[in-house]
């Protein structure tokens, strides 16, 4: 009997340890055994971190199995295991971009890289990772047209401007990828694709961590900073976070300190930067609730909606503006408008006897009361018109 009791104590315990869990921990699936066991090989030892899947907005993310301090070592991954551009130049592909010319750009070499190593399936020694890379990605150049055209225009332009440097870079880099054929059976045509590439860029653009690498004469003059980091990439990013994050000399690895606490089997977080959640979902695929940084951008198009056609001095404004680079950027914070979109109303709205006074506008300035008051109406009647909006496309979606 009392065995018997002791067997149920132990339930009652796990499961409410389990009811305190914040994730499920996936370290038992067989391809972060394959991928823990590749890191070993390579020098990686960790006893804090598990691959966990995660209720709410995170999903798949990386579980503390002790409490994190301040100062605690979060991560160190051995450079054996990053994949760089050193990487890519020891592999086969190495001879075929130090003799390409006009040089290709390090982001397209990993993207090369990537796309290669991944058609190779079993063959490739980086098999372990690229089994745990997102198979598909949730950032705007992926979106079908519909879905993007729904987006708010400020970010829709972007998303556009991103999409459309992606397919140039695919047809800029025909000739090199066909290069390539002598290490292939198959054509390269059908190995080397616009989805492969769109995949490629998408795992370099939202999963390498940042490391200045010398310059090479084989690669075009962009900077060499990039280091996919595997296991380590599995952290979510949480606005509201603090790391100390670097590659260490001494250690020859990859680190990451807390500066903040984490509870026992809660995900442990790093901050990817200050970024709002237009350029997170941009960069990333993904929105940040409750994000501080959090901006709501203003078009030029949505300014010149709210303010007189008959000012003859409209065409001299917006000039203003361009040349002191005021038509970017302009966004409603937590706190209401930027100091940015108020400058540039103030300025939009100068009276025709006003206008010389467009300088002292611009260094922040009060002109006069009537200004003051135009601005504000301006500024409330954009704020009313994009909450509206945004009704609107919920709507639609």
């Amino acid at each position: 009997m009392k065995r018997s009791r002791g067997r149920t104590g132990r339930k009652r315990r796990r499961k409410h340890l389990q009811s305190s869990v914040d994730g499920v921990n996936c370290s038992h699936k067989l391809e972060y055994i394959k991928l823990k066991k590749w890191l070993k090989d390579r020098g990686f030892e960790d006893s804090i971190l598990r691959p966990a899947e995660f209720r709410g907005n995170t999903g798949r993310g990386l579980m503390a199995t002790k409490a994190l301090q301040a100062g605690d070592l979060i991560i160190s991954l051995p450079e054996k295991c990053l994949l760089t551009t050193s990487t890519v130049l020891s592999s086969c592909l190495g001879g075929y971009i130090k003799k390409w010319k006009p040089p290709v750009s390090p982001l397209m070499a990993l993207c090369t890289f990537l796309i290669a190593e991944k058609h190779a399936g079993e063959k490739s020694p980086w098999k372990p990772y690229l089994d745990v890379l997102p198979k598909t990605y949730t950032c705007p150049v992926c979106w079908e047209q519909d879905v993007v055209n729904l987006l708010p225009e400020p970010l829709r332009k972007k998303a556009q401007e991103q999409r459309s440097m992606i397919h140039e870079l695919y047809l800029s880099s025909k000739a090199f990828f066909s290069s390539l054929q002598p290490l292939f059976a198959e054509d390269t045509g059908t190995i080397f694709t616009y989805s492969a590439l769109e995949w490629a860029w998408c795992t370099i653009n939202t999963r390498t961590v940042y490391m200045k690498h010398p310059q090479r004469e084989c690669f075009s003059l962009e900077p060499d900073v990039y280091a996919l980091a595997p296991y380590l990439d599995l952290l979510n990013h949480s606005p509201n976070v603090q790391v100390k994050a670097a590659f260490n000399e001494q250690t020859r690895s990859y680190e990451i300190w807390a500066n903040s606490q984490c509870k026992k089997y809660g995900e442990v977080f790093i901050c990817y930067g200050p970024h709002d959640n237009q350029r997170l979902l941009l960069e990333y695929g993904f929105v940040a609730m409750d994000n501080p940084h959090s901006s709501v951008y203003v078009s030029p198009d949505t300014l010149l909606k709210y303010l007189p056609p008959q000012d003859k001095q409209r065409k001299a404004k917006l000039s203003i503006l361009k040349d002191h680079d005021f038509l970017e950027n302009l966004t409603f914070g937590w706190d209401g408008p930027s100091w940015r979109l108020l400058t540039a109303l103030k300025l939009l709205s100068l009276g025709a006897d006003e206008f010389a006074c467009w300088r002292r506008t611009l260094l922040g300035d009060v002109v006069s009361a009537r200004n003051q008051q135009r601005t504000w109406n301006v500024t409330t009647q954009i704020c009313h018109f994009l909450t509206e909006d945004t009704q609107r496309v919920l709507l639609q979606v």
